[in-house]
């Protein structure tokens, strides 16, 4: 159900955490956020930052904005984006370093992605799994008090969560995947109940097309299916995005090349969402003509700001990269963001806030040139320079 998009064109968001403000020092470290947020450090730490975060959006000029991810703890490499779940869900006991069953292999000491699989120490699978307070409601209600506009909530999918975590219980996977798919339905539900506009799932495995391409058990149909099972419903209360893309751990890429979606696009074009989100700017869109081709369900948001890299895109650059979009996709259908979160690590506030501000810019140059509104940016008003001459 569209909410938040529904009658705009060349809608702008990011995909979900920025950079946390250098005073934020508390951490969740595991507990349940409502047991932290009795803590007044912790309540005043996280909810300043999240308003901090939002209001970095509102002058950014974006039309969606997210709650930066607050929850997540100052991990190596991002491991929060799994841990939050695991550390939080029934089943899970003991401790586990992720690189020995992940089968990413190529690092070795030396390497960065060395250290970060060797820090991505999580809970394993001992039992049958089950809910847990993963409180996303709450979490969504304390960021939408502080704004007007919608908040998109964010979270991993159940397959990728599969794919990462130590399992020393299921015999199958199919049957660990499945557990996960209802207990992360009951959640999802939950957070739409509680009156959540815009709800993200992040990283559904079947675009990792070449991790199936002999694996008999795990398919690209079985976690077509799965996805959909674990969002079953959602799209009759609420808009839901679907993110996809290439990594991200400390900024990172999990592949020495830039990947195409080409090979998955049929299998994404079935999975149950009302937007789906591809990496196109580390790219520079080479997938747009296959994208527009195949994906007709779904609306289409491209990532037009390289989250990997500190260099600030000037706005024409992301206006030629949504141009070359619009030869494909119809700007009705067409959303813009990032290719991924901006992280906790990986970058400043500082860049951050430049590569949202000229993400917005950029598509303020197409819609000129389409005769749509432009977007309102509080950032480039020059009569609130500091450096005006008195």
């Amino acid at each position: 159900m569209y909410t938040a998009t529904k009658d705009l064109k060349l809608p702008t968001t990011i995909t979900g955490s920025l950079p946390r403000p250098g005073w934020y020092t508390e951490n969740l470290s595991g507990r349940p956020f409502r047991v932290a947020m009795a803590e007044k450090n912790y309540r005043e730490q996280y909810l300043d930052a999240v308003s901090c975060l939002i209001r970095d959006q509102e002058r950014a000029g974006l039309d969606i904005v997210t709650d930066g991810d607050n929850r997540f703890d100052t991990d190596v490499g991002g491991r929060s984006w799994v841990a939050y779940v695991v550390q939080r869900l029934a089943g899970f006991t003991g401790y586990e370093t992720s690189r020995k069953h992940a089968g990413w292999g190529s690092s070795v000491p030396g390497e960065i992605m060395y250290e970060v699989l060797e820090a991505r120490v999580l809970p394993q699978v001992t039992g049958k799994v089950g809910p847990g307070p993963l409180e996303y409601p709450q979490l969504w209600r304390s960021a939408q008090q502080m704004t007007a506009k919608h908040v998109k909530f964010g979270s991993i999918s159940a397959d990728c969560l599969e794919s990462i975590i130590p399992n020393h219980h299921y015999q199958s996977r199919r049957e660990l995947v499945l557990d996960l798919c209802e207990v992360m339905h009951a959640e999802f539900a939950r957070l739409a109940g509680a009156g959540c506009t815009v709800f993200q799932v992040e990283e559904p495995w079947v675009h990792r097309f070449e991790h199936h391409k002999e694996d008999k058990e795990m398919t690209m149909e079985f976690y077509v299916d799965a996805f959909n099972r674990s969002v079953r419903g959602l799209r009759d209360r609420l808009e839901l995005w679907c993110h996809t893309c290439w990594g991200n751990p400390a900024q990172q890429r999990f592949y020495e090349a830039a990947k195409s979606y080409a090979p998955a696009l049929e299998h994404m074009n079935a999975l149950d969402v009302d937007v789906l989100t591809f990496e196109c700017a580390s790219t520079g869109g080479m997938d747009l003509e296959a994208i527009g081709k195949k994906i007709t369900k779904p609306k289409v948001a491209i990532g037009v700001i390289n989250h990997r890299g500190l260099q600030v895109e000037r706005p024409e650059e992301v206006a030629s990269l949504i141009r070359k979009a619009l030869k494909y996709v119809p700007a009705e259908r067409l959303c813009i963001s990032t290719d991924c979160g901006f992280g906790r690590e990986g970058m400043s506030r500082r860049h951050a806030f430049y590569k949202m501000v000229a993400l917005t810019r950029g598509t303020n140059i197409v819609k000129k040139e389409l005769g749509l509104p432009e977007t309102h940016i509080p950032a480039t008003e020059s009569k609130f320079a500091l450096a005006d001459e008195e």
